[in-house]
């Protein structure tokens, strides 16, 4: 008898290149059956007029904070409620605690609401050892973090990821002095650029000197918010070139035109308005007395001196340019999704029902099949997940079901708990986790080591 039977929906078929109809049988955490079905289930899914996607992965987001928020899921419960069955933390440069601690965490809850994987956040643990946010790190203590990020991979994770934006005193030689020394050119690099606007395409031709120098798999991280001020076609047209030359290459990109970090980071230091061509009033508060408050200039230097920690989400971007990013042959959709004591951007919420509703059905930017594809099949392949990312059988039984005439994200700016509609089922190794928005099973993901 299988544990689960999805009758009559439509799933994409990457290898034809369309979309196809079948029943679905899972036991024990895998598909086990494809096509017309008659065997007897425990429980049967009515999935006519519905799309039965492979779990969407999320190759790009920030994970829960233990340390300071205790022993909880936030993020991971907003991934699933929007479809996420997998997700890759650890980006940006940064990681919230070390890998024994996270993994031995989520074992302790007993599970977590995804399929997590994870980084290894170098800022983090240059900042742990003192390293001054604008100087490069010595000799020393190159040598103290190249044993870390040993430790780190040892410990299982993916590859590393390099915020540099956030410590302009990082210089390539210094994020050589890790890639040079590992000899797996499987592992993952993740890089947010050093600078955004009419810097951009500078900071890209700075990491795919990097990607050129490690023959690292190497992902740009969210495109949009270092190019979609004006620089989109010709960063896009740069990146192409370049993955055609090294399919090593390649980036990411959430459908939003305004991003979110830490009001203190050096992303707001003196200039950036100037570079953006905007003012303080396109910058967004989303925590304490002053939440969902647009600032002034006042405003601006109270919070970022009083509490430089607030997640602010910064409204800078341009539309139709976030649009090229989603449309083009390349490229990923991620999250970006980071919270803060349950605040900050709707994409940890949104992101993949924003993408399937206004981008696929309501603009058609792009088609249902490529639009799965990018949040499905290539971060599996690009994480090396051969059991995830499409459905055959003996997959994993990670699946999302979603009905494509009405599913639309729900959070916005001002309020990250409204779920998207559209989403019926959220399936994770086999175990119903979430029916029609509601979690009924947050324990049902565990922690992905590499190899």
């Amino acid at each position: 008898m299988l544990d689960i039977l999805i009758s009559g929906g439509i799933h994409p078929d990457y290898q034809k290149e369309q979309m196809v109809q079948n029943d679905i049988g899972i036991k024990d955490g895998k598909v086990v059956e494809i096509g017309h079905i008659t065997s007897d289930a425990k429980k049967i899914i009515d999935a006519r007029g519905q799309i039965v996607s492979p779990g969407f992965i999320d190759i790009h987001m920030h994970e829960e904070d233990f340390i300071h928020e205790g022993e909880k899921f936030v993020i991971a419960e907003m991934m699933l409620k929007m479809g996420v069955t997998t997700c890759l933390g650890g980006n940006c440069g940064v990681q919230h605690q070390n890998l024994e601690l996270f993994k031995n965490t989520i074992n302790k809850i007993g599970g977590s609401p995804v399929n997590y994987l994870m980084l290894v956040g170098y800022n983090s643990f240059r900042n742990k050892i003192g390293v001054n946010t604008y100087t490069k790190a010595d000799k020393e203590q190159q040598k103290k973090l190249l044993e870390i990020m040993k430790q780190e991979i040892d410990e299982g994770a993916y590859g590393f990821s390099f915020g540099i934006e956030y410590d302009p005193g990082m210089d390539v030689d210094e994020i050589m002095n890790i890639l040079g020394n590992f000899n797996d050119k499987n592992l993952l690099v993740s890089v947010h650029y050093r600078s955004d606007s009419t810097k951009a395409i500078h900071a890209i031709k700075e990491m795919i000197s990097i990607a050129d120098k490690s023959h690292m798999k190497f992902q740009i991280s969210h495109l949009s918010s270092c190019s979609a001020m004006g620089q989109m076609k010709e960063a896009l047209d740069l990146i192409n070139h370049e993955i055609e030359k090294n399919p090593k290459i390649n980036y990411d990109t959430y459908p939003y035109s305004a991003f979110s970090t830490e009001i203190g980071s050096t992303v707001f230091d003196d200039g950036c308005f100037e570079t953006w061509g905007k003012s303080y009033d396109s910058i967004l508060l989303t925590d304490g007395a002053f939440k969902n408050k647009f600032c002034d200039k006042n405003l601006f230097e109270k919070i970022r001196k009083e509490n430089p920690e607030m997640l602010v989400v910064a409204f800078v971007m341009n539309e139709d340019e976030i649009a090229e990013a989603i449309a083009n042959p390349y490229g990923m959709i991620a999250s970006d999704g980071i919270i803060n004591n349950g605040n900050g951007h709707p994409r940890a919420a949104g992101t993949f029902p924003r993408v399937l509703g206004k981008y696929v059905r309501e603009d058609k930017v792009i088609s249902l099949l490529d639009a799965l594809r990018k949040i499905t099949l290539e971060p599996a392949k690009r994480l090396e997940l051969s059991t995830k990312g499409q459905v055959f059988e003996g997959c994993d039984a990670d699946i999302t079901i979603f009905n494509p005439e009405t599913i639309k994200d729900g959070a916005d700016f001002s309020d990250l708990n409204i779920p998207p509609v559209g989403l019926g089922y959220v399936i994770v190794n086999g175990i119903i986790a979430v029916d029609h928005n509601n979690i009924i099973n947050n324990q049902a993901g565990r922690f992905i080591s590499y190899k």
